[in-house]
């Protein structure tokens, strides 16, 4: 079930809302599981099974490493317990591509549980965070099974650790929160909602009609290379202002996830910014663990690359990805290696100049980082890359008709326009300087409020309208 269809905004949603609030406090976490559940199963009936296998034995592993934590059988424990759930994320996601490309023999692929990864990753997070003692293990059952399967982030984040939720879960929302909380949610969620239905689709549809063509010319290549960031970025930003905003509703704050990454100045900056709980999540659990770097230059550089062969990995068994994530790898060291070299030079630069360059820089990675990312194929991925330069099999001179290319790009230049200038903090610039004015005046609070409501209302009738009369509805993060 989609966070942006119908049966979940005006069925699902309401009856989650409706029942989580009219229990007592100590009853929501079971409310939480059971409409997780069924939000899960919507789409994977089969695959739910899978899951609540994983919570209960992991429940199980957990209470034994604790009990048992200062015997060798407790680190036994412990590391079943993290080891259990990649096995089967590698099994589901990884073993076809290593069967294939490590001995060739080709196997029978498994579908692949939806939000398999993201769940994985928070099972582990909280496995290791009780065994070092950042966490008490929760003795509840229903407690700890909301947790893995809380449907506003099950399926594709962001990758909430127990720590972050535990006070919520615990002891639930304080009542003197509660409207503050709602409102502010609500506001996310439809503005979340507008990302992903009014931006991302019908960037996605431009893609798809650029993506139809047989071969196209320079401008509109580069125009379906911006395209393809601008969905990714729209279309999982978007879910992930969704998630936090359903977060808010029911009384969880979860982390960001983006922070307007395409403004970034580096490679570095960037990765600070875009899917943020992931880079910590590797951060914390896997380079840090590995020395970071407080290790030899070549040590480091072996994390570096250890942990962006990982993060490509996680996003797909396939080359393409693993190549996405080595690149990165590769930018980065060279990134910290620059910066060295420059520490100790003398070299000035105006620091608009500097500044201008850097950005073409990082958005130049981006673009290209992306094919790779969007493509199935690493000759596809190629072919988009040699058509920004125009060469390749996607640019065919006597092919290409000018007039369709032309007929495209007037047609949705204006959607990409404001998808480039949605991507920057100027459209919650504005609004602040707006609600600065407006505070100053009399009845300018309420002024604020007035038009939040009817931004949220407009935003919400408009994207039902569009899915209603729309088909083009996908979710790009799904096949993680």
């Amino acid at each position: 079930m989609l966070f942006s269809s119908i049966t979940f905004l005006y069925f699902f949603l309401p009856c989650a809302v409706l029942f989580y609030f009219m229990v007592p406090q100590k009853g929501r976490n079971f409310i939480l599981f059971v409409m997780s559940l069924l939000f899960y199963a919507w789409g994977e009936p089969v695959y739910v099974l899978l899951m609540l296998m994983q919570i209960v034995i992991s429940f199980v592993l957990v209470l034994l490493m604790d009990r048992f934590r200062e015997e060798r059988a407790g680190r036994a424990f412990y590391m079943l317990s993290v080891l259990l759930p990649f096995a089967a994320l590698f099994y589901f996601k990884y073993f076809h591509f290593f069967m294939e490309n490590l001995f060739g023999i080709r196997i029978k692929t498994a579908a692949l549980p939806i939000g398999i990864s993201f769940y994985t990753f928070q099972i582990a997070s909280y496995c290791i965070d009780v065994w070092h003692g950042r966490v008490k293990r929760q003795e509840n059952f229903i407690t700890y099974a909301a947790y893995v399967t809380l449907f506003p982030q099950l399926v594709a984040g962001p990758i909430v650790r127990y720590s972050e939720i535990e006070q919520t879960l615990v002891k639930g929302m304080d009542s003197s929160e509660l409207y503050g909380s709602l409102e502010q949610g609500i506001v996310r969620f439809a503005a979340g909602l507008g990302k992903k239905v009014l931006i991302a689709n019908v960037i996605g549809e431009f893609a798809a009609e650029v993506l139809a063509l047989e071969q196209r010319g320079i401008a509109l290549s580069w125009a379906y290379a911006i395209a393809v960031s601008l969905q990714i970025y729209f279309d999982f930003s978007g879910y992930s202002d969704m998630a936090i905003g359903l977060g808010n509703i029911f009384g969880f704050h979860f982390p960001e996830n983006f922070r307007y990454p395409f403004i970034s100045k580096s490679i570095s900056e960037f990765w600070r910014r875009w899917h943020i709980t992931l880079g910590a999540w590797f951060r914390d659990y896997v380079y840090i663990p590995l020395g970071g770097n407080r290790v030899r230059m070549i040590r480091w550089i072996f994390n570096i690359f250890a942990v962006w062969f990982l993060t490509g990995l996680w996003h797909g068994a396939g080359w393409n990805f693993i190549l996405w994530g080595l690149m990165f790898a590769v930018l980065l060291v060279m990134e910290k290696g620059c910066s060295r070299l420059s520490a100790g030079a003398d070299i000035s630069f105006p620091r608009y100049i500097a500044g201008f360059f850097r950005h073409l820089y990082v958005a130049a990675v981006i673009i290209i980082s992306f094919l790779i990312f969007q493509n199935d194929t690493l000759t596809g991925a190629f072919a988009d890359i040699q058509a920004l330069a125009g060469c390749g099999s996607r640019i065919g001179h006597a092919a290409v008709k000018p007039e369709m290319d032309a007929y495209l790009l007037r047609n949705r230049i204006g959607i990409l326009c404001i998808g480039l200038i949605g991507s920057t903090p100027v459209p919650l610039w504005l609004w602040q300087r707006a609600q600065e004015r407006l505070n100053g005046i009399r009845f300018g609070a309420a002024a604020v409020r007035l038009l939040r409501v009817l931004f949220t209302a407009v935003l919400l009738l408009l994207c039902t309208a569009y899915l209603i009369d729309g088909s083009f509805n996908p979710f790009l993060y799904f096949r993680f």
